[in-house]
């Protein structure tokens, strides 16, 4: 649930790709990031390999500490990864991932080819256009690039009593005036990577996926995976405790836990032949 404080505000009036403070912020605790955020559904990873000719080598931009590239490492590919934050970079590494440290747009693929290039709840930091091209110039023809993210929805009744609590802490935050669907905010991110994709003109015409699962939360297993949001770097840390103080008491009196629906949200096209 993203939210943005009055007195950061300028942030909602860049493209996501340009707010850069926020774009390198998740690195602060990546030992809570991994335990804490949600995985991919294996369905999604499988449907990126099977249609993916000979899918070996994938090319994970934005890697984070790892989630989806070891999901990939799974189902049998060799991962490479792109990470602007050097704190997460060092940590996936330290755990026996290849990671290179830059920002995408700006990083050298030395020639190398890759059969994927993917992204997991990152891409909205790249430029949409130029990370896009440089996403082909990676790719062999034939090649898939896949950008996903997950969107989260509680039980009406639950997103309501967390919607009061930012409406209590943070009267001015986006989450707590949210009233559509987290799939219906991730479209617009999905819209505006796959219009990227079309403006390089080296892709053929962009698919969007879904999958449809759910994840039961504990109380301690939501808090944990909150300070991992946006949340940390657009509040101040008395704000995020009392925020977190109303959200654990909010669970608490649903019984202690609640089961998230989650859709995660595939935009992915095919390397064209052409040059």
């Amino acid at each position: 649930m993203p939210t943005i404080p009055p007195e950061r505000a300028r942030l909602s009036e860049l493209e996501p790709h340009q707010a850069r403070q926020m774009a390198e912020s998740f690195g602060s605790d990546p030992e809570r990031y991994d335990r804490a955020r949600p995985r991919y559904p294996d369905a999604m990873v499988e449907r990126i390999v099977a249609g993916t000719p000979g899918a070996a080598d994938v090319l994970d931009v934005g890697i984070g500490t790892g989630i989806a590239a070891r999901q990939f490492q799974a189902a049998g590919c060799g991962v490479l990864g792109v990470e602007v934050d050097a704190r997460m970079a060092e940590w996936a590494k330290e755990r026996g991932l290849q990671v290179e440290v830059a920002a995408f747009e700006a990083w050298n693929p030395a020639d190398r080819l890759f059969d994927a290039v993917v992204s997991g709840q990152a891409w909205h930091w790249v430029d949409p256009v130029a990370g896009a091209a440089k996403a082909a110039e990676a790719l062999r023809p034939g090649g898939r690039l896949a950008v996903f993210w997950n969107a989260g929805q509680p039980p009406p009744d639950v997103a309501e009593a967390f919607s009061e609590v930012y409406r209590r802490v943070m009267p001015d935050a986006l989450a707590s005036r949210q009233s559509t669907t987290a799939s219906d905010g991730y479209s617009v991110l999905c819209t505006r990577a796959a219009d990227g994709i079309r403006e390089v003109g080296a892709f053929g015409e962009p698919e969007e996926w879904r999958f449809d699962w759910e994840r039961p939360y504990t109380r301690d297993e939501w808090l944990d995976q909150l300070p991992t949001t946006g949340l940390r770097a657009q509040v101040p840390p008395a704000e995020l405790a009392e925020a977190l103080a109303g959200i654990g008491a909010a669970i608490d009196a649903f019984g202690g836990s609640f089961t998230m629906s989650y859709t995660t949200l595939v935009v992915t096209a095919t390397r064209t032949h052409a040059a």
